[in-house]
């Protein structure tokens, strides 16, 4: 997997329209991508993000990881999926509401779109702006499976149980991401492998670690979770999986 770098940045072109019978001003949020970015110190594909199709399959979330002190964080979208990706000009933003993931370690939009299409969040740090890889919506064409029978869990060793896991329906996916969470579903560590296989907290095979700190060791007889996101090229999550498990 390519290492996330970091890009988002700040300058907005606001578009107003006035009714036709003088009433209220509507302000349009719709700040094209480039325009945002011009200007500004970005740095580019250091966002990390990916976005996932819900249970509800007319929904859609968009999953971002906010490291700690970024700001003004943005969500831009193509009109459709036949556009060029990395064309700035196709994007434009869409002011939307942020809920919490892991109480708050992680963060997603919820979006309705009635197509499928190219999808880029941003946020400010150190005075640059930071933007994601395109993210590439694949609700109709791929809706991503919800499963937890393809997820293996060996607790045979000691505090640091090993999962393994099959892919499902679609074996596009390039990179594994996983969250050990407590019974508070708060965040203990998250981790990406290309192997279908994680130890915690072992990190021979990790190529991104997004743990700010060390994690606890478990605790036998205390309930956890194992949550797990495989994802393909263009950051569509195929598969999500989530299991309790225990340590004897």
């Amino acid at each position: 997997m390519k290492k996330f770098k970091v890009a988002f940045a700040l300058l907005s072109l606001i578009l107003s329209s006035c009714s036709s019978d003088g009433e209220d001003e509507a302000i349009l949020d719709a700040i094209r991508l480039d325009s945002f970015l011009e200007g500004r110190e970005v740095v580019l594909d250091n966002v990390i993000a990916c976005a996932a199709s819900n249970r509800n399959p007319e929904l859609v979330s968009v999953f971002l990881y906010p490291r700690p002190g970024v700001s003004n964080i943005r969500y831009f979208e193509t009109s459709t999926a036949e556009v060029d990706k990395n064309d700035f000009a196709q994007y434009t933003s869409k002011e939307l509401p942020l809920f919490d993931v892991f109480n708050g370690h992680l963060l997603r939009y919820e979006i309705e779109p009635e197509e499928e299409k190219w999808v880029i969040v941003s946020f400010e740090e150190e005075g640059d702006v930071h933007v994601s890889n395109p993210i590439r919506l694949k609700q109709l064409s791929k809706p991503t499976e919800y499963l937890s029978e393809n997820v293996m869990t060996d607790l045979s060793m000691g505090t640091m149980p090993q999962f393994t896991w099959e892919d499902g329906r679609f074996t596009d996916s390039r990179i594994y991401f996983h969250v050990v969470t407590n019974a508070f579903n708060d965040f203990l560590s998250g981790t990406y492998t290309f192997e279908r296989r994680f130890q915690y907290y072992k990190l021979d095979n990790v190529v991104l670690n997004i743990t700010e700190e060390t994690p606890p060791i478990l605790t036998p007889g205390t309930p956890y979770g194992f949550t797990l996101l495989a994802v393909s090229e263009d950051n569509w999550v195929n598969l999500f999986s989530e299991i309790p498990f225990e340590l004897e």
